[in-house]
């Protein structure tokens, strides 16, 4: 299905807001760099920027807001039969493995760590794994609707289970050991079978 011309442009629009802003703050650092210097280089307004990214801080996390609509759409693809651990992993695995979306996830992250205080991240970190905590959420409801009290119950838990560990796992990645994309796969499949060989999800 073809993407109506707004979504198309204002995707391109935040990629360039992303690959400007990663280009001054290796540079020039993250807080030497003002909106207004990022708005230019990618040749769009400063009101532009604020339509897209509340603050030039966002746009250190703005690779997990793209992973999460991406992640949504490869959850939803796979067998409703699948055991859930299973599916999110294929899910998480199956990240298009684009050479220049990869180096800028970990030019970002290594930014992340290198100029923000670990408070400010986590923060951050917890309304991502929300987000992420939803899309499972709605991906369990979608496969086996609830009706009971007990079974919404055990689908918000489930879905807050899969998520704290794969954000634990993103976190460990972040803070210890090489920041590489192999790496981060490795902890986020280690994260989840360890939860796989707790409890049949």
């Amino acid at each position: 299905m073809a993407r109506e011309p707004q979504t198309v442009r204002s995707t391109r629009t935040r990629a360039a807001l992303r690959r400007a802003a990663l280009s001054r703050f290796m540079t020039q650092g993250v807080e030497a760099t003002s909106v207004e210097q990022i708005a230019a280089d990618a040749g769009v307004t400063v009101r532009t920027f604020y339509r897209h990214f509340a603050t030039k801080h966002d746009l250190l996390f703005a690779d997990y807001d793209a992973g999460l609509h991406w992640f949504r759409a490869a959850l939803a693809s796979r067998p409703a039969d699948e055991p859930l651990v299973q599916s999110v992993q294929a899910a998480i695995f199956a990240f298009p493995q684009d050479v220049d979306a990869i180096a800028q996830m970990t030019q970002m992250a290594a930014l992340r760590v290198e100029q923000l205080d670990h408070d400010r991240i986590v923060r951050h970190l917890r309304g991502v794994e929300a987000d992420f905590a939803r899309a499972l959420s709605d991906h369990l409801t979608r496969r086996e609707p609830p009706v009971t009290a007990d079974e919404h119950l055990a689908a918000a838990v489930t879905a807050r289970t899969l998520a704290a560990a794969t954000f634990a796992a993103m976190e460990t990645w972040m803070v210890h050991g090489e920041r590489t994309m192999a790496e981060l796969s490795r902890l986020c499949q280690l994260a989840l079978d360890q939860l796989r060989h707790e409890a049949p999800v």
